[in-house]
């Protein structure tokens, strides 16, 4: 460094440093820090909804939408691999949404968010066109399980992370809409898919799902802006938490209930084709009504959470998406199935979309909530990889036996219920928060 006649850095040492700025090099600058003040509304914070309900329509969608694909790989492209194999293809791509994006929060904290929804946007489209051409199982898997699965994992963070910044009152409304983006290319995808499919081809159709995404990830890019960013990344992990016994419990229940909540997902339309009698057709929009129901289970009960408290209102709809699970065994009509698929995706709705509030109340300071979030996510993610290759070990699907696998994704379901009550009563003793 060259030194003036006072000791102080010279020009020239100044234009040195300056040339070396991350703008210069061609790389990405981190976000400003910005003000304190939450806008909580205005022009651009609801911009910054719709960006991220189009993260979260093409990271859950997809993953919603997989059980279109596992029908008709069961019934035609993958006939001769099992229920079980094939649904790997869907678990490893949801687990690998949740433990992805528990790594790659520590970039959202540096203000890389636009780093991480290039790299997913371009992971999840290559995936899907790749898959649009394979043919084989294992093809499969590597494209449109890991692939696709650790693009979604890069947009999951900026998704739920950035609408907190820019909404406080009115933040229920907002997370509600924004994960609501989830159910609605749940029912848009496998619609596109069964009607595309028997007149395009298997190729065709998922590349158009794929165009689809890369353009609505094209909007998200335009207008998300990262508002805040710590002062301190946050850390990857916190040990310690799970040494308070709500937390750790909270976050085994997660487990649990992840472990059975997609079953009727990945099921719902081959069970309605082999017992019900249903049309292909149909079986195929039985995903997208329970959607629907998922759709409208997002908004309302996160809503709901506001006045009634967020444990008080995950609790029971954790409960009873278990208790219509076990219904779902005695559903042999047609008219039953419409029922179970629309209450059954509202709660599950409502089950996918609290337990963040709820970990963020149980943080002792809210500043690192960011941390507990990716532990009791990263934890409870591996109910989501073994839950459905474990019921599509029990199914028999070729001598129509559902039952045994609906009981265990019902009884996971009952008993991560258990597990949050306990939590919850553990809670209660060290703080009267009753309206938590």
């Amino acid at each position: 460094m060259e030194l003036d006649e006072n000791n102080r850095p010279s020009s020239s040492s100044s234009l040195d440093a300056d040339a070396h700025t991350p703008e210069q090099l061609g790389l990405e600058a981190p976000a400003k820090p910005a003000g304190n003040d939450i806008p909580n509304g205005g022009l651009h914070a609801w911009m910054q909804v719709l960006g991220a309900f189009f993260l979260v329509f093409n990271s859950w969608g997809l993953v919603n939408s997989f059980g279109a694909y596992q029908t008709y790989y069961e019934t035609a492209l993958l006939a001769s691999s099992t229920s079980s194999a094939i649904s790997w293809i869907g678990t490893v791509q949801a687990f690998l949404l949740i433990i992805v994006g528990v790594v790659s929060g520590p970039f959202y904290d540096r203000g890389y968010i636009r780093t991480l929804i290039v790299l997913g946007t371009i992971m999840t489209v290559f995936g899907m066109m790749m898959t649009s051409l394979a043919s084989r199982y294992w093809e499969m898997f590597l494209a449109q399980g890991l692939c696709v699965g650790l693009g979604l994992g890069c947009l999951y963070v900026p998704s739920v992370a950035i609408v907190s910044t820019y909404f406080s009152t009115k933040r229920a409304l907002a997370v509600g809409l924004t994960s609501a983006g989830g159910s609605l290319s749940g029912i848009l995808y496998p619609i596109i898919f069964r009607r595309l499919q028997p007149s395009l081809g298997f190729g065709w159709a998922t590349r158009i799902i794929a165009f689809i995404v890369l353009a609505t990830q094209l909007i998200s890019l335009t207008i998300l802006r990262a508002r805040t960013i710590p002062n301190e990344p946050r850390a990857l992990l916190e040990p310690a938490a799970f040494k308070e016994a709500p937390f750790a419990l909270f976050t085994l229940g997660m487990f649990f209930f992840l472990t059975g909540l997609y079953a009727p997902y990945f099921y719902v339309p081959v069970y309605a084709e082999r017992i019900i009698g249903t049309s292909p057709d149909f079986a195929f929009y039985l995903l997208a009504i329970i959607n629907v129901g998922s759709f409208v289970g997002r908004v309302l009960p996160p809503l709901i959470a506001h006045r009634l408290g967020q444990y008080n209102t995950l609790l029971p709809c954790v409960f009873i998406a278990g208790i219509i699970g076990f219904a779902w065994m005695s559903v042999h009509s047609l008219a039953g199935i419409v029922v179970f698929s629309i209450f059954y995706g509202f709660f599950s709705g409502a089950v996918l979309a609290l337990p963040p509030t709820v970990i963020v109340a149980l943080s002792p300071d809210v500043r690192f909530a960011g941390t507990r979030i990716g532990m009791a996510f990263g934890a409870a993610g591996f109910g989501v990889l073994v839950g459905n290759p474990i019921v599509g070990a029990i199914v028999d699907i070729p001598s129509g036996k559902f039952a045994g696998a609906q009981a265990f994704a019902a009884a996971m379901m009952v008993a991560g219920s258990i597990l949050l009550l306990g939590s919850r009563i553990l809670r209660l003793r060290s703080h009267k928060d009753r309206m938590m």
